[in-house]
């Protein structure tokens, strides 16, 4: 389809229909009648270009592409463009996918996981069905996570890995922050160190890397990382943090959300996958490992 300053052409060849902007700021097509194949109602913004294809059988625009060519042309069981002036051949075995016109992009695919929706669940594991493993980073309407390609697993001809936490994602209502009490005494003379005392053993209940909250006003504030404990104190980096904790003040920790990682926990689960491989990749089904949370 050829959008011009006072038009609207095109025809279809092998089944694709290409669309190119034109001069206008945007185009208003109105039941108007394609190729006597039915009513469109669209406004296309001048800022945006798009590509669809015609579905005969269907006999409607069932995708969108990401290139947009000048024009396109099916002959000979071959699918051709034009982009610069020069002439492209698509779907050719000897080049790189998901490289159009010389740009490289990445493949990327969005689902849901909405399995018993009105439960609550914990979503612990993703799986692949495919011949390679992707980049997943995954969001539900509580929690957010994400999975390095590289630490998927091929078992039994699939891929499986844990989804982590998110390393920022500090969700104080989680079972890895947790409450120490108030501190007896702070000291702060120490170069990049606080030193905060408690009149209690701190025993195990810390981590060297865990975070440090002060509770002000009943909001937690960022005090510093744990560098240090014995005994009844714990020495923390303050460096950066927006807030030195007093004496008095009740302090609380979050654990290192990755290695505390226990899945996402939410209604729903959305997953989007990446990859950015230049090669032949696959994939035929995703799935996750989950079950009811029981707070």
């Amino acid at each position: 389809m050829r959008v011009n300053s006072s038009s609207l052409s095109g025809s279809i060849a092998n089944g694709s229909y290409s669309w190119t902007q034109g001069s206008l700021d945007s185009v208003s097509v109105t039941n108007q009648t394609v190729l006597g194949d039915g009513p469109v109602s669209s406004i296309y913004n001048k800022q945006m270009a798009y590509t669809l294809t015609y579905n005969e059988t269907a006999k409607g625009w069932p995708s969108f592409y990401s290139f947009t060519p000048e024009r396109m042309i099916g002959m000979n069981n071959h699918f051709y463009s034009f982009k610069g002036g020069k002439l492209y051949q698509h779907n050719s075995d000897t080049a790189f996918r998901n490289n159009f016109y010389g740009d490289q992009f990445t493949s990327s695919i969005t689902g849901v996981v909405n399995e018993s929706p009105s439960e609550v669940k914990k979503f612990k594991t993703f799986a692949l069905e495919g011949n390679a493993p992707w980049d997943c980073t995954v969001l539900s309407d509580l929690e957010s996570g994400y999975i390095n390609k590289n630490w998927f697993s091929l078992k039994e001809g699939e891929y499986h890995a844990y989804i982590r936490r998110t390393a920022d994602d500090n969700v104080f209502e989680a079972r890895s922050a947790q409450g120490i009490g108030s501190s007896t005494s702070v000291d702060s003379s120490i170069t990049t160190s606080i030193l905060l005392t408690f009149n209690f053993n701190i025993g195990t209940m810390v981590s060297i890397g865990d975070k440090m909250y002060s509770v002000i006003a009943a909001v937690p504030t960022f005090v510093g990382i744990i560098t240090a404990t014995t005994g009844t104190t714990i020495t923390i980096n303050g460096t950066g943090a927006p807030a030195t904790p007093t004496a008095g003040q009740f302090m609380m920790y979050i654990r290192n959300n990755i290695a505390e990682s226990y899945g996402a926990t939410g209604y729903y689960l959305r997953y989007t996958l990446t990859n950015s491989s230049t090669s032949f990749v696959e994939l035929y089904g995703v799935s996750s490992n989950l079950f009811k949370s029981y707070p």
